[in-house]
């Protein structure tokens, strides 16, 4: 089987490349970084190096796949708005799949994606989900992971300068649901091996299910900090901070949107509804990765 996978060597790429070439199949890696190849191609799998937003790139390296795995990488430099940028890229993609006649695609959404409009950079990925499913002659399972541990790491400057945790979010009793990249990839891999799924299907991931005081309880204690509070920043707030610690005001702005979704209840709301059995990896497994960067 021959697979494409987008996403260059990241958190949840470089593992479904790993688990899909020990199975013995071949691998095209889509990457932007031609400093990636060579690592790429330790892998043995071969590296194509444009851009997703280049539509006749895409539709000459998706060529001989049969199967795809898609996701939107971030773009921290948008001079548009965020939404636009995703249904560019999500429309590049399913053109480059139809032009070459790939039956198989899994496709990272998010949390939030049944909501339509009012999370932030989640609306683009409800956008690219409806897309998706107008193809008819494609299989496509879509997989919605939620809260990334990793996201957590920005806690760090925080609790280091300020000695607080928090978001415009964690003041109401609902738990934020947690996931850990290695249990992403292991749900991906394991779609794109077997290609069981047909028609267009959804499934959550997670790894876990923590009150943000349990998280900050938890993580500041792993830094050596131990009892530093999470704390919900009034939106205007957690929006200055984001501007002044020079994110980009479009991504700055849907960020914000996305923790008053989470405030509200809204962006969870159906994961509640459809719970997944969760992931290997909790919150406790996490402090460790957490306490090595603090301390780095």
């Amino acid at each position: 089987m021959n697979y494409i996978i987008t996403g260059s060597l990241g958190h949840i790429s470089k593992p479904i490349v790993q688990k899909l070439k020990t199975s013995g199949h071949s691998v095209t890696v889509i990457t932007s970084n031609s400093g990636k190849s060579k690592d790429i191609e330790a892998l043995g799998a071969i590296p194509a190096i444009g851009s997703v937003e280049d539509r006749n790139f895409l539709k000459g390296a998706f060529s001989g796949a049969q199967s795809a795995y898609l996701m939107i990488p971030p773009n921290w430099a948008l001079s548009g708005s965020w939404a636009d940028y995703q249904k560019k890229v999500i429309g590049n993609y399913i053109e480059a799949v139809k032009t070459n006649g790939i039956k198989h695609v899994v496709f990272l959404s998010s949390v939030g994606a049944h909501v339509g409009k009012g999370v932030g950079p989640v609306d683009g990925l409800s956008v690219a989900e409806w897309h998706l499913n107008q193809q008819k002659n494609i299989n496509v399972k879509i997989v919605r992971p939620s809260y990334f541990f990793y996201n957590l790491m920005g806690q760090i400057p925080m609790i280091k300068n300020r000695n607080i945790m928090g978001s415009n979010f964690g003041s109401t009793n609902e738990k934020l649901v947690l996931v850990h990249t290695s249990d992403i990839a292991e749900v991906v891999a394991a779609e794109l091996l077997d290609l069981k799924f047909k028609g267009h299907s959804i499934q959550y991931i997670a790894s876990d299910e923590r009150h943000p005081k349990e998280i900050a309880e938890v993580l500041s204690k792993a830094a050596g900090k131990p009892g530093t509070p999470w704390v919900e920043f009034k939106d205007q707030d957690a929006l200055n901070g984001m501007l002044q610690s020079g994110l980009n005001q479009e991504i700055a702005k849907g960020y914000i949107e996305m923790g008053a979704a989470l405030r509200n209840g809204k962006m969870q709301a159906d994961y509640w509804k459809n719970k997944p059995k969760l992931g290997k990896v909790k919150l406790e497994d996490f402090a460790k990765e957490f306490a090595a960067a603090y301390n780095s």
